[in-house]
Order: C-alpha cells, then structure tokens, then sequence
C-alpha cells in the first residue's frame, strides 16, 4: 500500500516546533560561549602547567573525552541530587553541554597555542609587550584564527548533541519532536521536519562561527 504522505498537522504545532527550535539556540549559544571560554582557560592551564589548574584539567578533559554525553548527563541530572545538589532540568542540560565542549575545545585550543613559532613570543618580549599583550596578540588570537574551523565544528556537534536532552525533559527541539509524534503518529514526516530544522540550525551556528571569526578573531586590533 503506498505511503500518504500528510503535512497538515505543522501550523497546528508551528508555535511548539518555534519554541523548540528557540530553545535549542539557547542551549547552543550558552554551551558554545561558556565551553570556549572553559577551553581557553584550560589550555592555558595545561600548556603553561598551572598547578594545581593543570593536572585538574588534564583529569576533566580526559573523563569527559572518553565517556558518553549521555551518561555525563544523567550523572548531572540524576547522579547530583544524590550529594544534595538538585538542577532543574534546563541547568543541567546547559551544565553538561558546557562540560563537554570545554573539554574538546581545550584540547583543540592547546594545539594551536602550541602552534606559536617561538621566535614570534621572543619578538615580542623584544618589542616590550606585556606578558597579557603577548599571550593575546601573539598567542591566543593567531591560534584561534588557526583552530576556529575546527571550534566551529565542535560547536555543531554540540548542537545536534542537544538533542539528548530531550532525555530528561528538556523542551528542546527532540522533545517537541517525540511530543508532537506521540499526538499525530506521523513519525516519518514529523521527524523528516526535524531533521530538515537540525540541518537548518546547523547551517546557521556555522555561518554564526564564521562571522565571530571575521568580526571578533581576524580583524586587525586597534593601535
């Protein structure tokens, strides 16, 4: 029998799919600013072995690189409330999405502050910079202008990593997805929405990342 294939049910659930897209923004954008930042601070630690930051950092990124995002998040969500310490479902959702990408963007950050040809950081010191003006103008933004693409991608993955979320509730754009697929039985079409919606986002977080590398990484400091 062939398939009837029926998208009538979207405008009845368009404000539900906006909210959920709109929340998967919002775990992106707060998991992506605050895990970079996480990923710079890490690198740093660990490049220039800042005790005890250094060796805590080397455990954290090495627990959260090989374990599943899955089980870091039932470990925050339903693991915690055990030592007394109880998140809602959104805080623990952004809380493991900072995590996790902090521990992948240290490690990609690290190896392009590695990068820095050393005659570069003794040019430098010649020219008088402060160790500030140095670590920033010749370490940090040239590694990040080398490692951005790779960031950008980490960034997407934590994007469509959101999606697991919607295992503890989090109405992000998954949870909508199973909510209206559990009302209507039309798996194919809802979940073929979602998908063309996640390519959508995906597309989107990119052509963000590379604007933020235009406008913030490459362009020239003031003199």
């Amino acid at each position: 029998m062939a398939y009837q294939f029926d998208f009538t049910f979207v405008p009845d659930y368009a404000g539900m799919l906006a909210g959920g897209v709109a929340y998967t923004i919002g775990l992106t954008v707060s998991g992506g600013a605050l895990g970079i930042l996480i990923g710079i601070g890490g690198a740093i630690s660990r490049l220039w072995n800042i005790r005890p930051l250094g060796e805590l950092y080397r455990y954290y990124v090495e627990a959260f690189r090989n374990t599943p995002f899955l089980v870091q998040l039932f470990l925050i969500f339903f693991g915690l409330p055990s030592l007394g310490v109880k998140l809602a479902a959104w805080q623990a959702a952004v809380l493991a999405m900072v995590l996790n990408l902090g521990a992948y963007s240290t490690e990609i950050i690290r190896a392009g502050l590695q990068a820095t040809p050393r005659g570069q950081i003794e040019a430098a010191d010649s020219l008088a910079f402060t160790r500030w003006q140095t670590f920033r103008h010749v370490m940090l933004r040239p590694a990040l202008r080398k490692v951005w693409p790779a960031l950008s991608s980490q960034v997407v993955i934590t994007l469509l990593g959101s999606s697991v979320c919607s295992q503890i509730s989090t109405e992000e754009l998954t949870f909508v997805a199973n909510f209206i697929q559990s009302r209507n039985f039309r798996a194919f079409e809802t979940y073929f929405l979602t998908t063309a919606l996640y390519f959508g986002l995906a597309l989107l977080v990119r052509q963000a990342m590379h604007w933020i590398n235009r406008a913030v990484i490459v362009r020239r400091p003031p003199s």
